[in-house]
């Protein structure tokens, strides 16, 4: 089982790569939201590595961002 330390790492490094991918496309974190479907300050607490995303959600936002979920986490996963 991975640990707490582990996960911290994954949901920071998550984190980095939702915010340089969205800051890529020039989308505000409110451009994101609507795009995504999600709050805005949701978004926030997602790029400050604040809250565990689910699938569902992570999903949304991966495709809000012109990639594939697993897209987002093999880069998310490089730097652990």
């Amino acid at each position: 089982m991975p640990s707490n330390e582990k996960l911290q790492k994954l949901r920071e490094e998550l984190a980095t790569v939702v915010r340089r991918r969205r800051k890529k496309l020039e989308l505000s974190q409110e451009d994101l939201a609507e795009k995504a479907e999600i709050d805005r300050t949701y978004v926030s607490r997602l790029e400050n590595g604040r809250v565990d995303v689910s699938v569902a959600v992570a999903y949304k936002v991966a495709l809000a961002l012109n990639a594939t979920l697993t897209q987002i986490i093999k880069e998310s996963e490089k730097s652990l």
